[in-house]
């Protein structure tokens, strides 16, 4: 992938690294972070436009510790902490875990990796550089409700295993237990991926599977029936009740599918990605499911050192409904360490639908929304 753009898949640079822990071994602590924060025009907020700050969408604010200890014979010790916050409030996010975005200890060495925590699943590792919208252009632009995960979802309780690379092929596979006495499989999920590289061109694709998930259909894609269920209602003056607004909306599974292609040629990365995505329900929606399927095209272009630019285009369809979006972004590198970007994003959904973009916002009560972001990014 282009690493020119200093925020891309939140590489971290100007990394602060301890002195080694012990004389005896080579080991090393390195402290980093990265701070997004902007202002952003939405035109249809809940019915009503808006102007806002907000913070860690281009890249998510983290700060984070991760270490390597060497344990001779090319094996060593290994983990990551790393926490998310509101630079806006000071606020964790994850729903206020200390170490929410990533919590990790292993070993790696000539096998590959084993790690055992809370971590990302394989289509965040694969397939989230393919999706431009949400990691290149607006940073908002994020597949439907990220339902196929590829905004970046992680895995409790799991265990983890990533190869080494074999002449430009690398594969993995985890499993999260459930950690309920009885109760195997609910809460549980797995994920298997696999990525080959030869010259300009990179091929990946990922599986990943997840028990008993719940959510919120409305406030995700703005939809007022799912698996047939009655989520959201209107009222005469158009203003909409959100029936799931706490996430409760139960189902059975979630199993996604993604593809994703790449062609370097020069500083210019053409990027195409397919997700297929399966959601069966349970309790009152037994034996209901539906398929989301998202197709995205886009491209990075390293203008010159300090200019980049990406766009991209995304086809969803879910139900009897569809949604078309186009996101576009610029940045100029200040230095290494600090960026400033600017994007816009629109989406429009088919009749019945209120629209939101990434999952970010009150769904428009139309069937438009736009966005327009001025914003920075530091890394440290």
């Amino acid at each position: 992938m282009n690493t020119g753009k200093v925020c891309r898949f939140g590489m971290l640079a100007g990394v602060i690294a301890a002195s080694p822990l012990s004389a005896s071994a080579q080991s090393s602590v390195t402290l980093y972070g990265i701070i997004d924060a902007g202002v952003t025009y939405v035109t249809n907020d809940g019915g009503s436009h808006n102007i806002k700050m907000d913070d860690g969408v281009l890249v998510p604010n983290r700060w984070g510790l991760k270490g390597k200890e060497d344990l001779g014979g090319g094996l060593a010790a290994i983990f990551q902490l790393e926490n998310g916050f509101s630079v806006l409030n000071g606020k964790l996010n994850q729903g206020g875990a200390l170490f929410g975005r990533q919590a990790y200890v292993g070993l790696s060495g000539g096998f590959g990796k084993v790690t055992l925590g809370r971590q990302y699943d394989f289509t965040h590792d694969y397939l989230s550089p393919f999706n431009v919208g949400g990691w290149d252009a607006s940073g908002y632009g994020i597949h439907q409700g990220d339902f196929d995960r590829e905004g970046g979802d992680r895995m409790n309780n799991a265990i983890k295993y990533t190869s080494p690379n074999f002449s430009g092929f690398s594969f993995g596979g985890m499993y999260s237990f459930s950690n309920q006495a009885g109760n195997f499989h609910d809460g549980s999920g797995w994920s298997v991926g696999a990525s080959y590289e030869h010259g300009p061109l990179k091929l990946v694709g990922a599986y990943t599977y997840v028990a008993t998930p719940s959510l919120d259909p409305y406030g995700a894609i703005g939809v007022s029936t799912f698996l047939g269920q009655t989520v959201a209602t209107h009222g005469a003056n158009g203003v909409a009740t959100d029936l799931f607004g706490d996430g409760s909306f139960a189902l059975r599974s979630l199993a996604t599918l993604g593809l994703g292609a790449q062609y370097q040629i020069g500083p210019v990365a053409l990027l195409a990605n397919f997700t297929d995505t399966k959601l069966k329900g349970t309790g009152v929606t037994e034996g209901q499911s539906s398929t989301m399927r998202v197709y995205e095209v886009g491209s990075t272009w390293q203008i010159n050192p300090a200019w980049s630019a990406a766009g991209s285009y995304q086809h969803t369809t879910f139900e009897s409904h569809n949604w078309n979006e186009v996101s576009l972004g610029l940045d100029y590198a200040l230095s290494k360490r600090t960026t400033l970007y600017g994007a816009v994003d629109g989406l429009m959904a088919s009749s019945g639908v209120d629209p939101v973009i990434g999952y970010s916002f009150a769904p428009a009560l139309s069937n438009k929304q736009a966005i327009v972001r001025l914003a920075m990014v530091h890394t440290f």
